[in-house]
């Protein structure tokens, strides 16, 4: 605070109103201006400008005694009287200089008490009002840019523990898978081994990103489905449709795979009654990810990583909501597509 006592354009500004005040009821200003009206006017921006910067030292000393919030009573206490006393001081100096600058004589009685105390009175409050209301401002700026800060920080917390939360629980369901096919058939789980490998790299990688390309995800989300089609074999079917034009458009890291993860976790899969998972770009510029509703018998737990995760993400990252809902016995997710710009 005490540096932003040094703003020209604040001190230039009070200095140049306490100079009109002072000589609006003189009649100086008013046309014709005479010589010596100006000279009355240019005596009064000088005097306007020593009693200035004298009060802005004074403000500047208690502010540095009294810095704290907690302390601003104690230092207007202080402030206020210092200041005024002063002023008071300099108007009488101001008296007697301006009369001998315009009669050659020394002489302070061109001002009575109620006078003088009445004009120190004005100055001193239009000095401390200007200063503490630049200094309200100040602190207001500053509490809604920490408040800002604190909410970025927040949000970015969140983002890397929603990040955080989908490892483990990727990494459980594909172990269980893994070791499912050990005993089934031991030479493809060696291949299913090298994809897992190579979907958990491509994870480490897209955990470091807020968003990442269309491409890319597509790419992760064949590997993935490589993993689930060993296990599942004709039970599991995908489709995808993309039209070029999106494939650099941007979304979430692994949102794709937590709603093909979702869509195999809630729903039966047997190779008599496939379950069809279908992922298309729109003409408005999203991607639509749907699977045929054939939910298991039993509810299956869940603990809301899935479709709450995805939602969260997309209103961390201040884009439009996703759309959820189920339509002629499918469930249908739409996820709006991001397009940086260039």
């Amino acid at each position: 605070m005490l540096d932003r006592l040094h703003n020209r354009g604040l001190r230039i500004g009070g200095i140049l109103l306490l100079t009109l005040l002072s000589v609006s009821s003189t009649g100086y200003l008013r046309p014709p201006i005479t010589q010596l009206g100006l000279i009355k006017i240019a005596i009064a921006l000088v005097f306007m400008t020593v009693i200035w910067e004298m009060n802005r030292l004074l403000i500047g000393f208690f502010l540095k005694r009294y810095p704290h919030r907690s302390q601003v009573i104690k230092r207007l206490v202080w402030t206020a009287p210092v200041c005024f006393i002063t002023t008071c001081v300099i108007l009488v100096l101001v008296s007697g200089i301006s009369s001998f600058l315009l009669t050659g004589r020394v002489s302070f009685q061109t001002r009575s008490s109620d006078s003088l105390l009445s004009s120190a009175t004005t100055i001193t409050l239009v000095i401390l009002g200007v200063y503490e209301a630049f200094r309200i401002s100040i602190l207001l700026s500053q509490s809604e840019k920490e408040k800002e800060q604190l909410k970025i920080a927040n949000l970015q917390s969140q983002l890397e523990a929603l990040k955080q939360q989908v490892n483990p629980h990727f990494l459980f369901n594909s172990l269980n898978s893994l070791g499912a096919l050990i005993e089934e058939n031991p030479k493809q789980a060696g291949q299913f081994l090298e994809e897992l490998s190579s979907v958990y790299r491509y994870l480490l990688r897209s955990n470091e990103q807020d968003l990442i390309s269309l491409t890319t995800e597509l790419d992760f989300i064949r590997s993935y489905f490589h993993l689930l089609k060993t296990r599942h074999g004709d039970g599991l079917e995908l489709r995808l449709r993309v039209d070029e034009r999106y494939r650099s458009h941007q979304l979430p890291p692994l949102t794709l795979q937590l709603l093909v993860e979702n869509a195999v976790k809630h729903n039966m899969i047997l190779p008599d009654q496939p379950l069809l998972i279908e992922i298309a770009t729109t003409d408005e510029g999203t991607v639509r990810v749907a699977n045929n509703l054939q939910r298991k018998p039993s509810r299956i737990f869940s603990n809301g990583v899935g479709i709450s995760n995805i939602l969260s993400k997309y209103q961390m990252l201040n884009q439009p909501r996703p759309t959820v809902h189920e339509e002629n016995g499918q469930f249908l997710v739409t996820l709006p597509l991001i397009k940086l710009d260039s």
